[in-house]
Protein backbone atom coordinates (compact mmCIF):
# COMPACT_ATOMS: atom_id res chain seq x y z
CA UNK A 1 0.00 0.00 0.00
CA UNK A 2 1.14 3.34 -0.60
CA UNK A 3 -0.63 6.08 0.97
CA UNK A 4 -3.53 9.06 -1.26
CA UNK A 5 -5.09 11.70 0.17
CA UNK A 6 -8.36 11.54 -1.38
CA UNK A 7 -11.02 14.08 -1.60
CA UNK A 8 -14.88 12.34 -1.85
CA UNK A 9 -17.66 14.07 -3.52
CA UNK A 10 -20.98 14.00 -3.49
CA UNK A 11 -22.97 15.88 -6.28
CA UNK A 12 -26.62 15.04 -3.72
CA UNK A 13 -24.36 16.72 -0.86
CA UNK A 14 -23.11 19.58 -2.97
CA UNK A 15 -26.98 20.26 -4.59
CA UNK A 16 -27.98 20.47 -0.69
CA UNK A 17 -25.46 22.46 0.20
CA UNK A 18 -26.43 25.45 -2.42
CA UNK A 19 -30.14 25.45 -1.48
CA UNK A 20 -29.34 25.59 1.82
CA UNK A 21 -27.49 28.71 1.45
CA UNK A 22 -30.34 30.38 -0.20
CA UNK A 23 -32.68 29.41 2.75
CA UNK A 24 -33.24 31.71 5.81
CA UNK A 25 -35.45 29.57 8.13
CA UNK A 26 -34.44 29.03 11.79
CA UNK A 27 -32.69 25.16 10.71
CA UNK A 28 -31.47 26.62 7.54
CA UNK A 29 -29.59 29.35 9.24
CA UNK A 30 -28.64 26.90 12.21
CA UNK A 31 -26.96 24.64 9.59
CA UNK A 32 -25.35 27.15 7.47
CA UNK A 33 -23.66 28.58 10.79
CA UNK A 34 -22.27 25.16 11.79
CA UNK A 35 -21.02 24.18 8.42
CA UNK A 36 -19.06 27.45 8.55
CA UNK A 37 -16.88 26.90 11.50
CA UNK A 38 -13.67 25.93 10.65
CA UNK A 39 -12.14 22.41 10.84
CA UNK A 40 -9.81 22.91 13.77
CA UNK A 41 -7.70 19.55 12.90
CA UNK A 42 -6.29 21.20 9.94
CA UNK A 43 -5.64 24.67 11.47
CA UNK A 44 -2.24 25.53 12.45
CA UNK A 45 -1.20 25.28 16.30
CA UNK A 46 -4.55 24.05 16.82
CA UNK A 47 -4.39 21.37 19.99
CA UNK A 48 -6.32 18.90 17.78
CA UNK A 49 -4.14 19.21 14.59
CA UNK A 50 -1.20 18.39 16.85
CA UNK A 51 -2.71 15.11 18.13
CA UNK A 52 -3.91 14.43 14.27
CA UNK A 53 0.16 15.35 12.95
CA UNK A 54 0.72 12.94 15.84
CA UNK A 55 -1.54 10.20 14.70
CA UNK A 56 -0.52 10.37 11.01
CA UNK A 57 3.17 9.94 11.74
CA UNK A 58 2.92 6.55 13.47
CA UNK A 59 4.92 3.77 11.62
CA UNK A 60 1.84 1.60 11.56
CA UNK A 61 -0.67 4.34 9.44
CA UNK A 62 2.44 5.60 6.97
CA UNK A 63 0.55 3.47 4.10
CA UNK A 64 -2.94 4.52 4.77
CA UNK A 65 -4.88 6.88 2.66
CA UNK A 66 -6.72 9.64 4.20
CA UNK A 67 -9.93 10.28 2.93
CA UNK A 68 -11.88 13.81 3.25
CA UNK A 69 -15.68 13.69 2.40
CA UNK A 70 -18.64 16.02 2.39
CA UNK A 71 -20.55 17.31 5.80
CA UNK A 72 -23.58 16.48 4.29
CA UNK A 73 -24.29 12.50 4.20
CA UNK A 74 -27.23 10.60 3.68
CA UNK A 75 -28.74 8.57 6.42
CA UNK A 76 -27.68 5.33 4.57
CA UNK A 77 -24.69 6.04 4.75
CA UNK A 78 -24.51 7.75 8.50
CA UNK A 79 -26.67 5.60 10.11
CA UNK A 80 -27.83 2.24 7.66
CA UNK A 81 -24.87 0.95 6.37
CA UNK A 82 -23.10 1.05 10.02
CA UNK A 83 -25.50 -1.03 11.63
CA UNK A 84 -27.23 1.32 13.63
CA UNK A 85 -30.62 0.03 15.17
CA UNK A 86 -33.79 1.72 13.55
CA UNK A 87 -34.73 3.10 17.30
CA UNK A 88 -31.35 4.50 18.26
CA UNK A 89 -31.31 7.75 19.62
CA UNK A 90 -28.81 8.94 17.37
CA UNK A 91 -31.51 9.02 14.55
CA UNK A 92 -33.65 11.33 16.33
CA UNK A 93 -34.07 14.72 14.97
CA UNK A 94 -33.34 16.27 18.87
CA UNK A 95 -29.68 14.41 18.71
CA UNK A 96 -28.79 14.95 15.30
CA UNK A 97 -29.11 17.72 12.23
CA UNK A 98 -31.34 16.92 9.95
CA UNK A 99 -31.15 19.10 6.42
CA UNK A 100 -33.98 17.05 5.10
CA UNK A 101 -35.39 13.63 5.68
CA UNK A 102 -32.35 11.57 3.96
CA UNK A 103 -29.63 13.71 5.09
CA UNK A 104 -27.71 14.96 8.21
CA UNK A 105 -24.90 16.43 9.13
CA UNK A 106 -22.59 14.34 9.61
CA UNK A 107 -22.50 12.93 13.18
CA UNK A 108 -19.72 10.84 13.22
CA UNK A 109 -16.53 10.65 10.94
CA UNK A 110 -16.95 6.51 10.82
CA UNK A 111 -19.08 7.72 7.73
CA UNK A 112 -16.05 7.47 5.80
CA UNK A 113 -16.55 3.39 5.53
CA UNK A 114 -18.98 3.37 3.17
CA UNK A 115 -17.63 6.74 1.27
CA UNK A 116 -14.52 4.88 0.99
CA UNK A 117 -15.56 1.20 0.59
CA UNK A 118 -18.22 1.85 -2.45
CA UNK A 119 -15.57 3.31 -4.36
CA UNK A 120 -14.33 0.50 -7.19
CA UNK A 121 -10.47 1.36 -6.64
CA UNK A 122 -10.67 0.46 -3.25
CA UNK A 123 -12.28 -3.03 -3.53
CA UNK A 124 -9.65 -3.47 -6.97
CA UNK A 125 -7.18 -2.70 -4.09
CA UNK A 126 -8.33 -4.79 -1.67
CA UNK A 127 -8.63 -7.86 -4.04
CA UNK A 128 -5.17 -7.36 -5.73
CA UNK A 129 -3.44 -6.46 -2.46
CA UNK A 130 -5.21 -8.18 0.32
CA UNK A 131 -5.52 -5.47 2.20
CA UNK A 132 -6.96 -1.71 2.14
CA UNK A 133 -6.26 1.32 5.25
CA UNK A 134 -7.94 4.69 5.61
CA UNK A 135 -8.00 7.43 8.07
CA UNK A 136 -10.44 10.38 8.03
CA UNK A 137 -11.02 13.56 10.26
CA UNK A 138 -12.43 16.40 10.78
CA UNK A 139 -15.68 18.13 12.17
CA UNK A 140 -18.58 16.33 13.22
CA UNK A 141 -22.24 17.76 14.53
CA UNK A 142 -24.53 17.13 17.24
CA UNK A 143 -27.25 18.79 19.15
CA UNK A 144 -26.35 18.53 22.91
CA UNK A 145 -26.52 19.80 26.05
CA UNK A 146 -24.47 23.23 26.86
CA UNK A 147 -21.51 23.20 29.39
CA UNK A 148 -17.71 22.81 29.60
CA UNK A 149 -17.17 19.81 27.70
CA UNK A 150 -19.83 20.10 25.06
CA UNK A 151 -20.33 22.16 21.82
CA UNK A 152 -22.66 21.52 18.72
CA UNK A 153 -19.48 21.21 16.13
CA UNK A 154 -16.57 18.81 17.50
CA UNK A 155 -13.88 16.76 15.63
CA UNK A 156 -13.10 13.20 15.37
CA UNK A 157 -10.79 10.69 13.65
CA UNK A 158 -11.39 7.55 12.89
CA UNK A 159 -8.89 4.57 10.93
CA UNK A 160 -9.83 1.32 9.24
CA UNK A 161 -7.73 -1.55 8.26
CA UNK A 162 -9.31 -4.53 6.26
CA UNK A 163 -7.53 -7.32 4.83
CA UNK A 164 -8.18 -11.09 3.73
CA UNK A 165 -7.97 -13.61 6.62
CA UNK A 166 -5.60 -15.87 4.69
CA UNK A 167 -3.26 -13.00 5.16
CA UNK A 168 -4.28 -11.92 9.06
CA UNK A 169 -6.83 -13.01 11.33
CA UNK A 170 -8.32 -9.63 13.57
CA UNK A 171 -8.75 -9.97 16.95
CA UNK A 172 -8.46 -8.01 19.98
CA UNK A 173 -4.49 -8.40 20.21
CA UNK A 174 -4.35 -6.45 16.89
CA UNK A 175 -7.00 -3.85 18.49
CA UNK A 176 -4.85 -3.62 21.47
CA UNK A 177 -1.45 -2.85 19.95
CA UNK A 178 -3.25 -0.02 17.31
CA UNK A 179 -4.92 1.27 20.74
CA UNK A 180 -1.67 1.34 22.90
CA UNK A 181 0.33 3.14 19.49
CA UNK A 182 -1.96 5.91 19.47
CA UNK A 183 -2.39 6.62 23.05
CA UNK A 184 1.43 6.46 23.62
CA UNK A 185 1.93 8.82 20.64
CA UNK A 186 -0.13 11.21 22.34
CA UNK A 187 0.56 11.22 25.82
CA UNK A 188 3.80 9.54 26.45
CA UNK A 189 4.52 6.63 28.47
CA UNK A 190 1.07 6.76 30.79
CA UNK A 191 -0.55 4.01 32.67
CA UNK A 192 -3.42 2.30 31.05
CA UNK A 193 -5.76 -0.22 30.67
CA UNK A 194 -8.48 -2.44 28.73
CA UNK A 195 -12.23 -2.37 28.83
CA UNK A 196 -14.25 -4.09 26.93
CA UNK A 197 -16.77 -2.31 24.86
CA UNK A 198 -19.84 -1.94 22.44
CA UNK A 199 -20.00 -0.25 19.44
CA UNK A 200 -23.14 -0.73 16.51
CA UNK A 201 -20.12 -1.59 13.95
CA UNK A 202 -17.62 -3.48 15.49
CA UNK A 203 -18.03 -6.67 17.28
CA UNK A 204 -16.06 -7.37 19.95
CA UNK A 205 -15.02 -4.14 20.94
CA UNK A 206 -12.28 -2.50 23.38
CA UNK A 207 -11.55 0.54 25.03
CA UNK A 208 -8.58 1.97 26.66
CA UNK A 209 -8.05 3.81 29.31
CA UNK A 210 -6.01 5.87 30.98
CA UNK A 211 -5.15 7.34 34.43
CA UNK A 212 -4.98 11.31 34.98
CA UNK A 213 -4.67 12.87 38.56
CA UNK A 214 -5.52 9.45 39.99
CA UNK A 215 -8.94 9.53 38.01
CA UNK A 216 -9.09 6.73 35.20
CA UNK A 217 -10.62 8.35 31.54
CA UNK A 218 -11.67 6.42 28.60
CA UNK A 219 -9.94 7.83 25.56
CA UNK A 220 -9.94 5.57 22.84
CA UNK A 221 -12.25 3.42 21.17
CA UNK A 222 -11.56 0.20 19.06
CA UNK A 223 -13.08 -2.79 17.07
CA UNK A 224 -13.10 -6.00 14.88
CA UNK A 225 -15.86 -4.75 11.72
CA UNK A 226 -18.88 -6.01 12.17
CA UNK A 227 -19.65 -8.96 9.55
CA UNK A 228 -22.90 -7.28 8.93
CA UNK A 229 -20.86 -3.78 7.83
CA UNK A 230 -18.54 -5.81 5.47
CA UNK A 231 -22.06 -7.35 4.31
CA UNK A 232 -23.78 -3.83 3.72
CA UNK A 233 -20.90 -2.95 1.95
CA UNK A 234 -20.46 -6.08 -0.27
CA UNK A 235 -17.70 -7.27 1.21
CA UNK A 236 -17.62 -11.02 2.18
CA UNK A 237 -17.18 -12.19 5.71
CA UNK A 238 -16.12 -14.84 4.48
CA UNK A 239 -12.54 -13.47 3.30
CA UNK A 240 -11.89 -10.66 4.69
CA UNK A 241 -12.04 -9.26 8.30
CA UNK A 242 -10.42 -6.07 10.32
CA UNK A 243 -10.39 -3.63 12.65
CA UNK A 244 -11.20 0.27 13.37
CA UNK A 245 -11.21 2.90 15.84
CA UNK A 246 -12.48 6.05 16.62
CA UNK A 247 -12.42 8.87 18.79
CA UNK A 248 -12.94 12.50 19.54
CA UNK A 249 -10.16 14.76 19.50
CA UNK A 250 -11.39 17.69 21.75
CA UNK A 251 -11.72 15.26 24.78
CA UNK A 252 -8.03 13.67 24.73
CA UNK A 253 -6.65 17.33 23.86
CA UNK A 254 -8.73 19.10 27.11
CA UNK A 255 -7.08 16.19 29.18
CA UNK A 256 -3.50 16.55 27.43
CA UNK A 257 -3.16 20.61 27.55
CA UNK A 258 -5.14 21.40 30.26
CA UNK A 259 -8.26 22.95 28.91
CA UNK A 260 -10.99 23.42 31.47
CA UNK A 261 -13.75 24.46 28.51
CA UNK A 262 -14.32 23.35 25.28
CA UNK A 263 -14.70 26.80 23.86
CA UNK A 264 -11.20 27.88 24.30
CA UNK A 265 -10.43 25.88 20.74
CA UNK A 266 -12.58 27.66 19.21
CA UNK A 267 -10.87 30.88 20.26
CA UNK A 268 -8.75 33.45 17.68
CA UNK A 269 -7.65 35.89 20.38
CA UNK A 270 -4.18 35.44 20.08
CA UNK A 271 -3.44 35.52 24.23
CA UNK A 272 -5.12 32.30 24.30
CA UNK A 273 -4.56 30.69 20.20
CA UNK A 274 -1.10 32.29 20.81
CA UNK A 275 -0.34 29.36 23.86
CA UNK A 276 -0.24 26.53 21.97
CA UNK A 277 2.62 25.90 19.74
CA UNK A 278 3.25 21.94 19.89
CA UNK A 279 1.27 18.77 21.58
CA UNK A 280 2.72 19.30 25.31
CA UNK A 281 1.80 22.83 25.52
CA UNK A 282 -0.13 23.17 28.74
CA UNK A 283 -3.47 26.35 28.63
CA UNK A 284 -3.44 28.62 31.33
CA UNK A 285 -6.19 30.80 31.70
CA UNK A 286 -5.81 34.35 30.09
CA UNK A 287 -7.80 35.84 33.75
CA UNK A 288 -10.80 34.16 35.48
CA UNK A 289 -12.92 36.64 34.09
CA UNK A 290 -16.64 37.20 35.84
CA UNK A 291 -19.70 34.95 35.50
CA UNK A 292 -23.01 36.24 35.70
CA UNK A 293 -26.16 34.04 35.25
CA UNK A 294 -30.04 34.51 34.23
CA UNK A 295 -32.94 32.11 35.41
CA UNK A 296 -35.32 31.07 32.88
CA UNK A 297 -38.55 29.19 34.09
CA UNK A 298 -41.06 27.99 31.77
CA UNK A 299 -44.10 25.09 31.30
CA UNK A 300 -43.60 23.29 27.93
CA UNK A 301 -45.21 20.11 26.73
CA UNK A 302 -43.60 16.72 28.17
CA UNK A 303 -42.54 15.81 24.94
CA UNK A 304 -40.28 18.43 23.87
CA UNK A 305 -36.68 17.35 23.82
CA UNK A 306 -34.68 20.07 25.94
CA UNK A 307 -32.16 19.73 23.18
CA UNK A 308 -34.03 22.02 21.33
CA UNK A 309 -34.01 24.71 24.09
CA UNK A 310 -30.27 24.26 24.18
CA UNK A 311 -30.45 25.13 20.52
CA UNK A 312 -32.19 28.15 21.28
CA UNK A 313 -29.58 29.52 23.68
CA UNK A 314 -26.82 28.65 21.48
CA UNK A 315 -28.60 30.51 18.49
CA UNK A 316 -28.87 33.21 20.77
CA UNK A 317 -25.93 33.35 22.76
CA UNK A 318 -23.14 31.83 20.67
CA UNK A 319 -20.44 30.80 22.74
CA UNK A 320 -20.94 33.67 25.36
CA UNK A 321 -22.76 30.85 27.56
CA UNK A 322 -20.56 28.48 30.09
CA UNK A 323 -23.32 26.14 31.19
CA UNK A 324 -27.23 26.15 30.83
CA UNK A 325 -28.02 23.84 33.85
CA UNK A 326 -31.80 22.77 34.93
CA UNK A 327 -32.00 23.79 38.63
CA UNK A 328 -35.91 22.45 39.09
CA UNK A 329 -38.49 20.55 37.45
CA UNK A 330 -41.99 20.13 38.13
CA UNK A 331 -45.13 18.85 37.33
CA UNK A 332 -48.60 19.64 38.53
CA UNK A 333 -51.41 18.29 36.34
CA UNK A 334 -54.29 20.34 38.23
CA UNK A 335 -52.39 23.89 37.59
CA UNK A 336 -50.43 22.49 34.15
CA UNK A 337 -52.75 20.24 32.46
CA UNK A 338 -51.51 16.66 32.26
CA UNK A 339 -49.22 16.94 28.92
CA UNK A 340 -47.38 19.77 30.43
CA UNK A 341 -44.21 20.24 32.72
CA UNK A 342 -42.50 23.15 34.21
CA UNK A 343 -38.28 23.61 33.98
CA UNK A 344 -36.26 25.96 35.53
CA UNK A 345 -32.59 26.76 34.05
CA UNK A 346 -30.08 28.72 35.25
CA UNK A 347 -27.82 30.17 32.26
CA UNK A 348 -24.25 31.01 32.77
CA UNK A 349 -22.40 33.65 31.20
CA UNK A 350 -19.05 33.90 31.03
CA UNK A 351 -16.49 34.60 27.68
CA UNK A 352 -13.20 32.93 28.48
CA UNK A 353 -11.92 36.21 26.57
CA UNK A 354 -13.54 39.17 28.19
CA UNK A 355 -15.64 40.75 31.00
CA UNK A 356 -19.51 40.64 29.99
CA UNK A 357 -22.00 43.49 30.28
CA UNK A 358 -25.26 43.11 31.79
CA UNK A 359 -26.79 44.97 29.15
CA UNK A 360 -25.13 42.63 26.65
CA UNK A 361 -27.05 39.83 28.70
CA UNK A 362 -29.76 41.27 29.19
CA UNK A 363 -30.52 41.82 25.66
CA UNK A 364 -29.10 37.81 25.12
CA UNK A 365 -31.53 36.93 27.81
CA UNK A 366 -34.84 39.05 26.44
CA UNK A 367 -33.91 37.07 22.66
CA UNK A 368 -33.86 33.64 24.44
CA UNK A 369 -37.07 34.29 26.26
CA UNK A 370 -38.51 35.28 22.90
CA UNK A 371 -37.43 32.47 20.52
CA UNK A 372 -38.28 30.27 24.19
CA UNK A 373 -42.37 31.25 23.75
CA UNK A 374 -42.12 31.34 19.81
CA UNK A 375 -40.33 28.15 18.77
CA UNK A 376 -41.02 25.68 21.64
CA UNK A 377 -43.84 26.55 22.30
CA UNK A 378 -42.76 27.63 25.89
CA UNK A 379 -45.17 29.83 28.78
CA UNK A 380 -42.55 31.39 30.64
CA UNK A 381 -43.36 31.80 33.70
Amino acid sequence: MKRENIVAKDQTSEKLLKEIENKNDIKSERIKRLLAMPDLSRKINSPLKFIIDAILALPIFKDFDILEFPEIVSVRDNFDLLNAPAEHPSRKETDTYYVDVNHVLRTQTTVMWPFYLQRPEAIEQLKKEGEIGLLSYGKVFRKDEIDRSHFPVFHQIDGLYICKKEKKIIGIPELQEVLTAITKAIYGDIEYKFLEDSFPFTNPSTQIEIKSKDVWLEVVGAGVVHTQVLKNLNIDPEIYNGWAFGFGLERLAMIKNGINDIRVFWSNDERIAGQFKDINSQYKEVSKFPMTYRDISFIINKDTSLNNYYEIVRDCAGDLVEEVKMTDKYENNQKFGPDKISYTFRITYRSPERTLTNEEVNLIQEKIIEKTKQEINAAVR
